[in-house]
């Protein structure tokens, strides 16, 4: 005898409905939240990063058995000191050589109109045509002067914001995520350290690394450049080292760059040399020296890295590639603690039921 009684669906409470509605809001508030403070958000993560940082040092000199107020007086002391003393050595030269490049401009472009590749792409893409229309737009460049005005303020202000923010978080952000851990379950509380500190220890080494990278493009960069006699080696060798900030892909414009540059300047033989360096600096670089701090500090993939510099610096420019490598980290480390957590509950389940 077929069974009467009307078969009854899944049902769906009310309570579940308005939950999903409100986490669903409260996603895409914080995304337009995000997304509308964007340079607060900039500075903090820069911060952040720069607090995390120094706090290695922190911890070194704590370790010796220095109190933590005087290690941090101690670091920051010593950090301000060699800014100074990097800021008088090289600042100097380095704004002459800039003051001499701009001063140098137009006979450089005036050599450059001249040389054999410009007049090829200028007879197929009519440069000098589109640079004649545009002169007009470019008389009335007051107001974009009086903008950068403006701008060179506002930066101001946001890299004393920035300095503000990395000293208090230096000083009161361990407290501070301490209470906040200290909110969670006993449970949970074990887990959430052990996140807090892969991602202390992955952002701290990839920065240290980071900045000895750089220092080592700047470095092999400058003295090059004074080997060929490249004129202006010093703001370049140093713009040059500041490209290694965004992983395979700033060495890569910088070296086109210099030695395209160093065609209309110095020549086509030491345009050559300029770009076989470039080139072997980037295996360097790209299979030695970055793939030493990733691997050790982050351990992330080098396809995932570039899908992250691509979308961060969609985001957040050039900033966001640069926390393009630890940000990717983050993201992997909480992934492999959701994934273990599943593992344990999937293992725990039969338990339970027998």
């Amino acid at each position: 005898m077929p069974d009467s009684k009307p078969r009854v669906g899944p049902q769906v409470s009310f309570s579940t409905v308005f939950r999903v509605c409100v986490g669903v809001a409260a996603v895409v508030a914080l995304g337009f939240f995000l997304f509308r403070t964007k340079v607060a958000l900039t500075l903090a993560l820069a911060a952040a990063m720069a607090a995390v940082a120094l706090n290695h040092a922190v911890e070194a000199l704590t370790g010796r058995g220095l109190r933590r107020s005087l290690a941090v007086t101690a670091v920051m002391l010593g950090v301000a000191a060699a800014v100074a003393g990097l800021g008088l050595l090289i600042i100097p030269p380095a704004v002459g050589q800039a003051k001499a490049l701009a001063a140098e401009a137009p006979a450089i472009w005036e050599k450059l109109q001249h040389a054999p590749l410009f007049s090829a792409l200028n007879a197929r893409l009519h440069l000098q045509e589109q640079l004649r229309d545009s002169a007009p737009a470019a008389a009335g460049a007051l107001t974009p002067v009086l903008s950068a005005i403006g701008g060179f303020v506002t930066a101001l202000g946001g890299l004393l914001g920035f300095l503000f923010l990395t000293v208090f978080m230096v000083i009161f952000g361990g407290d501070l995520v301490a209470l906040i851990l200290a909110e969670a379950s006993p449970p949970s509380r074990h887990r959430y350290e052990r996140i807090a500190a892969a991602i202390y220890v992955a952002v701290g080494g990839y920065l240290g690394g980071l900045l000895a990278i750089c220092a080592v493009n700047a470095t092999l960069a400058t003295t090059f450049l004074v080997i060929i006699r490249m004129p202006f080696f010093l703001p370049l060798g140093i713009l040059t080292g500041f490209s290694s900030l965004v992983p395979y892909a700033g060495p890569l414009v910088a070296g086109t760059a210099v030695t395209v540059f160093a065609l209309v300047t110095v020549g086509v033989w030491k345009a050559l040399a300029t770009a076989i360096y470039f080139i072997l600096y980037g295996q360097l670089e790209g299979n030695v020296l970055a793939p030493l701090v990733y691997r050790r500090t982050v351990d992330v993939n080098p396809l995932v890295t570039l899908l992250a510099i691509l979308f961060l610096a969609e985001f957040m420019g050039v900033f966001g590639a640069i926390v393009a490598v630890p940000a990717a980290a983050v993201a992997q480390i909480i992934a492999r603690e959701l994934l273990a957590l599943r593992g344990e509950r999937i293992k725990a389940g039969p338990r339970r039921e027998s």
